[in-house]
């Protein structure tokens, strides 16, 4: 049986019935019309067409699967259920506003259009938005910043700097409208009010405020002289106070040399700039009460000690003074002891000059009879007779190994002559070629696999061609002479 006409060719050279209507083949017989014939192309349009018409804005409840975030920032996942599963795709332009990550396993909700990719022949979601469902977006990707974090070590106590007692110049990171800083500065002005404080006005509020803080931080250690940092801002909702729970920031203030404090909101907001600090206070007059002690307290606190001080000095003193007058009065001349010394001395030393000689005359004796013994068992003998059965050995060892040498030569010669008779190459230069199915390159081996008006690529002994096949018959029973 014929194969059908390709849908391009011209429809003068149409096998009756068949005729060409606006791009389709179509069979036609004078009783009765059947049914369409579509190309793979023209179907697959056709359904794009249909279900992106129809469903062009779509709500979906499911569960994530087989989430992937490549390096080009799209989001690729599968929406599930128990009965059924779709893919879904959200680009990288909206999946930027997520506040959290999506993760495999997290039921969701999603609104996008269907879509279809053509070259796959698949339907897919094209998201638009995503949010959890049962726990809000931020409330989640609070809880993904904090583990991430937490397993880096961020929150560690161990890698938190210490504060100063009293620090003498203080670096305060806020808005510079808002109640927080006119409480801090209150506090200040109130227990110590000659501190230094430089104030950075910051946006403490909104997708800006992130950049805005991190940028000030850096600042501050670059350029500034300060003992402590303090970043602080009033209250507000869980969105208000979301600057502070970038993950960027938290990062930054773990690289600050100079120790920062977190003021965020009210003593319940807890933000992961808090919990990366050095430290964090509840609101921001607790902050300044951290900072600064009072200043009265502390006057009070160095008179009490002096006055301690000045007492435990005097004690001391009377205690030192009794004991030395005791050491006096127990005090001899130690030039009895000195004269005792001296002749133990001597006596030590004759002593050790004695024993010194009968020890050198003991070792003397001994390596004299090792000496005598090493002459009469010489190795000279025996070294000559192992020298001479090593020369033969040597001997045997090169003759060996030349004749082995010489084998695996002729081994590897013919080796090569077979490796040439099986290359490729040789055989494509004796007049044969291999043909290949553009543009996949696919070698050809039945004529099944290619059709009429399809490229393929020649490979010749020595260069290749490129075709177009103009028919397309099989060759069963053929000879290369009929060829010929």
């Amino acid at each position: 049986m014929p194969p059908l006409a390709h849908p391009r060719e011209d429809c003068h050279n149409l096998p009756s019935p068949l005729k060409r209507i606006r791009g389709r083949l179509l069979p036609i017989s004078p009783e009765s019309q059947g049914p369409n014939v579509y190309g793979v192309q023209e179907l697959t349009q056709e359904i794009r067409e249909l279900l992106e018409r129809n469903l062009d804005f779509v709500w979906v409840e499911g569960e994530i699967s087989n989430f992937s975030a490549p390096g080009s920032g799209h989001y690729y996942m599968v929406l599930k259920d128990e009965n059924a599963q779709i893919r879904a795709v959200m680009f990288r332009l909206q999946a930027r506003y997520l506040k959290f990550l999506p993760e495999n396993g997290t039921k969701v909700l999603a609104q996008g259009r269907v879509g279809v990719y053509a070259p796959r022949g698949e339907y897919q979601l094209i998201l638009d938005y995503l949010e959890p469902i049962g726990v809000g977006a931020l409330a989640l990707a609070f809880d993904q910043v904090k583990n991430k974090l937490a397993k880096q070590g961020v929150f560690d106590q161990a890698v938190k700097k210490p504060l100063p007692f009293l620090p003498k110049r203080i670096a305060l990171i806020t808005s510079p409208t808002g109640a927080a800083v006119r409480d801090f500065l209150n506090v200040i002005q109130r227990r110590f009010a000659n501190m230094e404080i430089s104030i950075l006005p910051v946006r403490v509020q909104g997708e800006q405020a992130c950049g805005d803080m991190i940028k000030a931080l850096e600042a501050v250690n670059r350029d500034l002289n300060v003992d402590v940092i303090v970043l602080t801002r009033g209250g507000g909702s869980l969105e208000d106070l979301w600057a502070f729970n970038e993950e960027a920031l938290a990062l930054t203030v773990r690289r600050s040399r100079i120790p920062v404090v977190s003021a965020v909101g009210h003593e319940i907001d807890v933000t992961i700039c808090d919990l990366a600090s050095d430290f964090r206070a509840p609101t921001p007059s607790a902050a300044a009460e951290l900072m600064v002690a009072e200043k009265e307290a502390l006057k009070k606190r160095l008179n009490d000690l002096q006055s301690r001080l000045v007492t435990m000095m005097g004690q001391h003193q009377r205690h030192h003074r009794e004991v030395l007058e005791k050491l006096k009065n127990h005090l001899q001349d130690p030039r009895k002891r000195l004269a005792d010394a001296w002749i133990h001395l001597d006596d030590l030393q004759q002593r050790l000059f004695r024993l010194m000689r009968l020890v050198l005359h003991h070792n003397r004796m001994a390596l004299s009879e090792k000496l005598n013994a090493l002459r009469i068992h010489s190795p000279q003998g025996m070294i000559a007779s192992r020298k001479q059965n090593l020369d033969f050995q040597k001997t045997s060892l090169v003759r060996a190994t030349e004749a082995k040498v010489r084998v695996l030569r002729m081994h590897l010669i013919l080796l090569e002559k077979g490796l040439e008779d099986l290359n490729p190459m040789a055989i494509l230069n004796r007049g044969y070629s291999i043909a290949f199915h553009l543009p996949e390159k696919r070698i050809l081996k039945e004529i099944s696999n290619v059709h009429q008006g399809d490229q393929v690529m020649v490979l010749l002994g020595e260069g290749q061609l490129t075709c177009r096949v103009e028919t397309a018959e099989p060759g069963s029973g053929l000879s290369l002479k009929d060829l010929i």
